[in-house]
């Protein structure tokens, strides 16, 4: 199960923003089946923000979607974003991975 969250910050938010989704990276990490959390920033728009988010089964994503941590991170960010996040689920098809 793949999910791919994509969040845009206000203008002059863009630094608490990012600190919120970079704490919430590290409570993610204990989450037994999240396989991949990996937060990017846009090189063109240092506003624009993109989780890649796999995890082990629809279980593990509903784990995860039911945390304290992930209902706080939304009350955070929300008069910080420019609109609601844009959140996306795929399913793995194919792929290759050359990390070690």
């Amino acid at each position: 199960m793949i999910v791919i969250a994509k969040l845009k910050a206000k203008d002059g938010r863009e630094a608490k923003v990012e600190k919120a989704l970079r704490d919430m990276v590290g409570k993610v990490e204990k989450e037994e089946g999240t396989l991949i959390y990996t937060l990017h920033r846009a090189r063109k728009d240092p506003g624009r923000f993109l989780f890649y988010e796999k995890y082990k089964d629809i279980q593990a994503l509903k784990a995860h979607n039911s945390t304290p941590y992930l209902k706080e991170l939304f009350d955070t960010l929300e008069p910080l974003l420019t609109g609601a996040p844009e959140i996306e689920m795929y399913e793995e098809l194919a792929g290759i991975s050359n990390e070690r």
